[in-house]
C-alpha cells in the first residue's frame, strides 16, 4: 500500500524550484504506470514536464496539482529545504505545503481507488509563474469536476480569486547625479505610483471572494547612484473577484499610476463553483464539507486555465479546492505540512473520487 506521507517526502527531496519538474513527473509516472494508468508525459521545455494519467471507463473526475515550487534560499532556513523528512509529526521542506503534499495525496488516492473508477490526473509545471504548464496541455478529456489539491488545511473551497500581473514602464530623462534637476527620474515616478497603488483603499469587495488586492512586488530602475534613471519598471500583483475584471483593474491602475505604459504579464480569471452543482455537492460531502457558506481562496490555481477546457470550452466545469497543506505556510521559510493532514486528506480524496462522476 502506497504511503502518501512517504511519497510527499520523496517529492520534496527533488529540487523543482522554478524548473526541474521532469524528475517529479518521472517519479509519479512510474508509480501510476504500475497502478494501471495510461501515461502521457510531455516536456515542452528541457527539464519541465506535464504528466496526464488516466484509468477507468466513462467520464472522469479530474484531479490536479503542480510540481514546481517557489525558490528557497538555504541560508535562511533552519533545515535543508529539500529534507523531505518528518519531525514532530510535520513533513519538512520547500513544497511540503505548496503543494507536494497535495500531489502525493491525489496520487495515492487514485492508486487506492477501484480500477473501474474513471479518473484523470493532471500534474503541471510552472504553476507558480502563471500556469505555464497548464496552458501547454492539450487533449484533456472533458470532465464534470476538477479537484485541485492546493493547500486548504483539508477544508473545501469552491474556487478562488483571479490574478492580474501588470508591468508598469516609466520613461524619464537621464542626467548627472549631481544635477538631478536637469533630468526626469523614472525611478521616483514609479516609486510614487507604487505608494499610491499600495495605499489605495478604493478597491471593490466582492460578495463571495472578498476584496480586490494590489501588491507592488518588483521595482527595477537605475544603473548607478550618480546617474538619473531614465527607465523604470514596476510589477504589480492584483487579485480580482467576480464582477471586477482585468479591464476594470487596468483602468484603476492607469488612473493611479499616471503617465506610464502598462503591459499585461498574466491575466487569469476568478473561479467560483455553485455549491448546488450536483458533482461538486456530492464530492464536497465526501470531503467533509458540512454545508456551511462556500469559501474561496485568495490565491490562484491552474483551475483558471483548466476549468474551461475541461468544461468543453463553453463553460467551466465544477471546481473544488482541497488539499492537506496549510495555506498560511505556503512560500514561507522553514515550510512544513502536517503528516496527519496528508493521511486524512488522502482518505477524503479517495471517497470523493468514488462518488463524484455520478
Amino acid at each position: 500500500m502506497h504511503d502518501p506521507v512517504d511519497l510527499a517526502g520523496r517529492l520534496v527531496a527533488l529540487d523543482t524550484r522554478g524548473g526541474g519538474e521532469r524528475a517529479a513527473a518521472d517519479l509519479l509516472a512510474d508509480l501510476l504506470d504500475d497502478g494501471g494508468f495510461t501515461i502521457a508525459l510531455t516536456e515542452p521545455e528541457p527539464g519541465r514536464a506535464n504528466l496526464v494519467a488516466r484509468r477507468g471507463y466513462g467520464t472522469p473526475t479530474t484531479l490536479t496539482g503542480h510540481l514546481d515550487t517557489v525558490p528557497a534560499d538555504p541560508a535562511g532556513w533552519s533545515f535543508d529545504p529539500h529534507a523531505g523528512d518528518v519531525v514532530d509529526g510535520r513533513l519538512r521542506g520547500r513544497g511540503s505545503t505548496d503543494m507536494k503534499a497535495g500531489v502525493a495525496a491525489i496520487t495515492v488516492a487514485a492508486l487506492r481507488s477501484a480500477p473501474e473508477v474513471p479518473l484523470q490526473l493532471v500534474f503541471t509545471f510552472g504553476e507558480e509563474t502563471g500556469g505555464d504548464g497548464a496552458r501547454a496541455l492539450t487533449g484533456l478529456e472533458p470532465s464534470p469536476l476538477l479537484l485541485v489539491a492546493e493547500p486548504t488545511s483539508n477544508r473545501v473551497l469552491h474556487g478562488h480569486k483571479g490574478v492580474l500581473w501588470l508591468r508598469l514602464i516609466a520613461a524619464g530623462v537621464s542626467a548627472h547625479g549631481s544635477r538631478p534637476e536637469l533630468g526626469r527620474n523614472a525611478l521616483v515616478a514609479l516609486a510614487r505610483a507604487a505608494a499610491r497603488l499600495h495605499d489605495h483603499d478604493g478597491w471593490p469587495v466582492g460578495s463571495t471572494h472578498g476584496p480586490v488586492t494590489c501588491n507592488p512586488g518588483v521595482l527595477r530602475a537605475g544603473t548607478q547612484p550618480n546617474l538619473v534613471p531614465d527607465h523604470a519598471e514596476l510589477e504589480l500583483d492584483l487579485r480580482l473577484v467576480p464582477g471586477f475584471d482585468a479591464d476594470a483593474a487596468r483602468a484603476v491602475v492607469a488612473g493611479l499610476a499616471g503617465d506610464v505604459r502598462i503591459d499585461t504579464m498574466i491575466d487569469l480569471p476568478a473561479i467560483g463553483t455553485d455549491p448546488a452543482d450536483p458533482h461538486a455537492a456530492r464530492a464536497a460531502r465526501e470531503l467533509g464539507h458540512g454545508g456551511a457558506e462556500p469559501e474561496f481562496a485568495s490565491y490562484f490555481t491552474d483551475a483558471s486555465v483548466l476549468a474551461r477546457r475541461l468544461g468543453g470550452g463553453e463553460r467551466d466545469c465544477a471546481v473544488l479546492v482541497y488539499g492537506p497543506g496549510d495555506p498560511a505556510l505556503a512560500h514561507v521559510t522553514d515550510e512544513t505540512c502536517s503528516a496527519a493532514n496528508i493521511a486524512a486528506g488522502t482518505d477524503a480524496l479517495l471517497r470523493a473520487c468514488a462518488v463524484a462522476p455520478g
